[in-house]
């Protein structure tokens, strides 16, 4: 699936991207566009391609196929250091040696930027990622979470026209990452800045982006809103990636399909034929076991907001229901299942097909 947007002029373009290691193609003739002010996260598995194709964007991979043009210029033959980006990796790469100042500070001394204009600069961004005065800190002082924001500042420092941020928040606690992640998207969006992040959590990538891009074996499987992917996954592996497990292969004829747990509702104008269909959790719906699929309560799983609910049909695959608390069933409990068509969704063809 393509992940070019049409209509605008992309700040950045890559065409027929490629690189190869060991003849093996990592990025496997990507295209993808993003344009000023937007923010996209790049999730997939380990291997899938995602870290390379921020290292080709930087100049810190070459393409053995393909362009990387940036405000319409290809980059081709450019040094990563005049490319004209910001770039974070997950682990700061902060200079131990250099106090808090120093380090924001070291993009705007590379470009010969004058001390008075350094230290305004280092005094609005300290503000703006909430370390305001924190300039004679020594680096080692700082927590994670502080230091997450100095790196942020430093690549912020020579207001790069593209930042990119590598598993930005992926060394700092869930509780942490829940609140920074909201904090980057308000500060990106109150200074215009055009993103480009990879991230292998999902939550992440949804609560930041303004656009999410799924790889997969060096292409893109899915590339859309939050909301269009989470609702509209393109196939089973997007769907599986996403978390989703009630994924089989079924028959749809009319408004039901055929699967594994008997007859299944489809939404109206679901595409017919042989198919993969996806039951989202909330569409699991417990009723007596006389009155529907019965399945034994194989798990539960506390999910903060619901009960993640393993049941196990007899001769079918498990199932996940989402469930209150208060009216979890216990393992080794009898219960029905019935379907609701809206959380159905009918994905493409079978790969029995």
């Amino acid at each position: 699936m393509s992940g070019l947007t049409t209509g605008y002029d992309a700040l950045l373009r890559l065409e027929r991207a490629t690189v190869r290691f060991g003849g093996r193609p990592v990025l496997d003739a990507v295209g993808l566009d993003v344009v000023e002010h937007e923010i996209v996260c790049v999730l997939g598995p380990s291997g899938s391609g995602k870290s390379t194709l921020l290292r080709a964007v930087a100049g810190l991979q070459a393409l053995d196929a393909g362009r990387v043009l940036l405000d319409g210029r290809d980059q081709s033959g450019v040094p990563a250091h005049k490319r004209g980006v910001g770039l974070m990796f997950q682990d700061h790469q902060l200079f131990p040696q250099r106090d808090v100042g120093g380090n924001v500070a070291f993009g705007l001394r590379m470009h010969g930027v004058s001390k008075s204009e350094r230290m305004s600069r280092v005094r609005e961004l300290l503000e703006l990622v909430g370390l305001p005065g924190a300039a004679s800190r020594a680096v080692g002082s700082l927590s994670g979470g502080e230091q997450q924001r100095v790196a942020l500042a430093r690549a912020l420092a020579p207001r790069p026209r593209l930042l990119m941020l590598d598993e930005p928040l992926g060394q700092l606690d869930r509780s942490l990452r829940e609140r920074l992640v909201v904090e980057l998207r308000e500060l990106f969006g109150a200074l215009g800045t055009t993103v480009l992040a990879v991230t292998h959590d999902q939550g992440e990538a949804f609560a930041l982006a303004d656009r999410v891009v799924v790889m997969r074996d060096g292409h893109i499987a899915q590339s859309g809103t939050p909301l269009e992917v989470w609702q509209h996954p393109a196939d089973a592996f997007v769907a599986r990636f996403l978390g989703f497990d009630n994924v089989v292969d079924a028959t749809v004829s009319g408004q039901a399909a055929d699967t594994p747990w008997g007859k299944v509702p489809v939404p109206d104008g679901a595409p017919q034929g042989r198919r993969t269909l996806l039951v989202r959790p909330a569409g699991v719906r417990l009723v007596a076991p006389a009155d529907g699929l019965r399945c034994t309560v194989a798990a539960r799983t506390f999910r903060g907001t619901h009960v993640a609910v393993q049941l196990q049909p007899r001769d079918a695959p498990r199932l996940e229901a989402a469930c209150a608390l208060r009216d979890a069933p216990g393992p080794g409990d009898e219960v029905g299942v019935d379907f609701d068509a809206a959380e159905v969704v009918v994905l493409g063809e079978s790969a029995a097909t």
